[in-house]
């Protein structure tokens, strides 16, 4: 435990991370102030001094920074257009995504009304989310396009929008008794790339 008053290096990521195995092990009710600092191993104060708006603003700057690093990770998918495979590389990013928060944790943040309101507003000041993403999988489609290996013929931002959107249908509805997210999202990519790695319009 950490002494009072002694700075905590990476406390931000320290509770993030906490908060993830709380939810993980006890599901989005186990969720609590005391139980994010316990499990992090800190003073009970330490999520209040970070996050003044308490536990709402936590949950929704939780959400905001692991949709960031998606969108940091999305935005390098236009430079592997023409290594891997189209459907490996798509899959690799739609599994971030999905991943990024996981479901309990993205549902305990529209949930939560002070969180959700924090969240919208965040987004449309511009914060990275979805619609960064689905920028970036537009451009890598179409530079596979350019090359030959994408169907030149399809329209790239439907597409784009098509999985980025069923991704965030995925995280909303997903829970224990649910198809297996994982296989769901090999199928749409599957069929949004004809079921070939290699698709050209000859």
């Amino acid at each position: 435990m950490s002494p009072r008053g002694v700075a905590v290096p990476d406390a931000r990521e320290r509770l993030f991370a906490a908060a993830e195995r709380v939810v993980a092990r006890g599901g989005p009710g186990a969720l609590t102030s005391r139980a994010v600092t316990e499990e992090a191993g800190c003073s009970k104060g330490l999520l209040h001094a970070h996050f003044a708006g308490g536990l709402d603003e936590f949950v929704a700057e939780l959400v905001l920074d692991r949709f960031a690093r998606t969108a940091a990770l999305a935005a390098k998918l236009p430079m592997r257009a023409g290594e891997d495979t189209v459907a490996a590389n798509l899959t690799e990013v739609a599994t971030a995504l999905f991943t990024s928060t996981g479901p309990a944790i993205s549902g305990l943040a529209l949930t939560r009304p002070g969180s959700a309101l924090r969240f919208r507003d965040a987004m449309a000041a511009g914060a990275p989310g979805f619609t960064a993403v689905q920028e970036a999988v537009t451009t890598y489609l179409r530079a596979e396009q350019r090359l030959g290996r994408f169907d030149g013929r399809l329209d790239a931002e439907a597409l784009a929008l098509a999985l980025v959107g069923t991704v965030h249908h995925l995280l909303m509805t997903s829970h224990p008794g649910t198809p297996d997210p994982a296989a769901q999202i090999r199928r749409l990519v599957t069929a949004l790339t004809g079921g070939g790695p290699h698709i050209t319009d000859q």
